[in-house]
């Protein structure tokens, strides 16, 4: 790994320890939080070339603290918060040996803030990642995206959160939101919505790492070791996914022999472990379907009737049309594409214009041996879908029915 490398890799473990550090003691989550930026930036600057200093997290602290002050200096308006901060000597003692890491994934996920929102501050104050890296990520204009950043900070101050864990009864929704939030990350890395590219690694890289840190911090939380499981094992297909010219590979045409070894074998010790000790959950349970995926050999020799039976439980659990959308392709594989087609029909209504419905309905019907409403439904979803490789796919399966 280069240096740049190993300094932006050591900056990003920072991050959210330094600005929970700053938060923790001057409150201001925003201030704090651009102050951190900068402190980072100077760091992304300074320390390739001038080495790391030995105290890497104080040196941030530090500087950050700095920034905070000059920030505060700025503002005119604000002149009596400045006799305040100002007053406050930077500190010279180490930053606080505990892990801010997940209060402050609980405040980026605050229930106030929309899930785009919720998404754009965790990665830019616990990933740190940069406004324009994450405006690059999302396809928007870096502005759209600072001002989206900004709105999100306005909204938890105004909201009044305070930097700190929220109460015991509220831990366990808020988890959810934040395991859920991280589950959007990934998405949206491991199929991207729309752009030239079917994966962006780095957004299924930064979704991973924070998962890792929370289940470090949680490790008796069995929904946290679900989805990082889940993560592990779908990203072990990543290599096969795409040819050498970034077109998309279907699951059964991929090389299995190019799949991630060491992912899954950890994604499904994992997703054992929290099996047999913790409480059922909807990412156990989707992490176990891509670990039976994982296992087999060949699409054919892959256990269905397993997975259908996984995917019964997961809708009684945990009931969504997409969980619906997904059982239908084990229900065909194991009764039939009429069965499937059926389960498809009961989604009418429930997911307007997603290509996805389309696609897996041409599937089925290409399966079924219906050619032409297989050619309709390719044709439709091909319109539909934002994503490059996914339109060139659906495109090439149109085409390879003929006319």
């Amino acid at each position: 790994m280069s240096a740049p490398a190993r300094v932006e890799d050591l900056l990003r473990e920072c991050a959210p320890q330094v600005l929970g550090a700053l938060a923790r003691r001057y409150g201001r989550f925003g201030a704090c939080e651009d102050a951190v930026q900068e402190a980072l930036l100077a760091a992304a600057v300074q320390w390739p070339d001038e080495g790391v200093p030995a105290n890497p997290r104080g040196w941030l602290v530090t500087v950050a603290s700095r920034r905070l002050v000059d920030l505060t200096r700025s503002e005119e308006a604000r002149r009596r918060r400045e006799e305040t901060v100002a007053a406050m000597p930077v500190p010279d003692e180490p930053p606080p040996a505990e892990d801010d890491t997940l209060t402050l994934l609980f405040l980026c996920c605050h229930p106030e803030l929309s899930a785009a929102s919720q998404v754009a501050l965790t990665l830019r104050a616990v990933g740190g990642l940069t406004t324009a890296e994450i405006a690059r990520a999302f396809l928007v204009p870096e502005a759209t995206m600072a001002q989206r950043i900004s709105r999100a900070k306005q909204r938890i101050k105004a909201s009044g959160a305070r930097f700190r864990m929220p109460p015991e009864p509220e831990q366990a929704d808020r988890l959810r939101v934040v395991l859920h939030v991280l589950y959007l990350i990934f998405n949206e890395g491991y199929t991207a919505s729309s752009g030239p590219d079917l994966q962006r690694n780095d957004l299924t890289a930064e979704a991973i790492r924070l998962t890792r840190a929370v289940h470090a911090l949680l490790p008796g939380e069995g929904e946290v070791a679900g989805l990082l499981a889940l993560m592990l094992l779908t990203d072990a297909r990543r290599p096969a996914r795409t040819g050498a010219d970034g077109a998309l590979i279907p699951l059964a045409e991929q090389d299995r022999a190019r799949w991630h070894t060491e992912s899954i074998v950890e994604g499904v010790a994992l997703v054992s472990e929290s099996l047999a000790r913790s409480e059922l959950g909807p990412y156990q349970l989707q992490a176990a379907i891509a670990a039976v995926h994982a296992e087999a050999p060949s699409m054919a020799a892959t256990d269905w009737p397993q997975i259908l039976v996984l995917y019964r439980i997961l809708e009684r659990i945990s009931p969504n049309p997409t969980v619906t959308l997904n059982s239908a392709v084990a229900v065909a594989m194991v009764e039939g594409p009429r069965a499937g087609l059926a389960v498809l029909d009961t989604l009418t209504g429930s997911l307007p214009e997603h290509h996805r419905l389309d696609a897996t309905r041409a599937h089925l019907l290409e399966m079924a041996g219906e050619t032409g409403a297989a050619r309709r439904h390719y044709e439709r979803a091909a319109r539909a879908t934002a994503s490059i490789p996914e339109r060139r796919y659906l495109e090439g399966r149109l085409r390879a029915l003929g006319n």
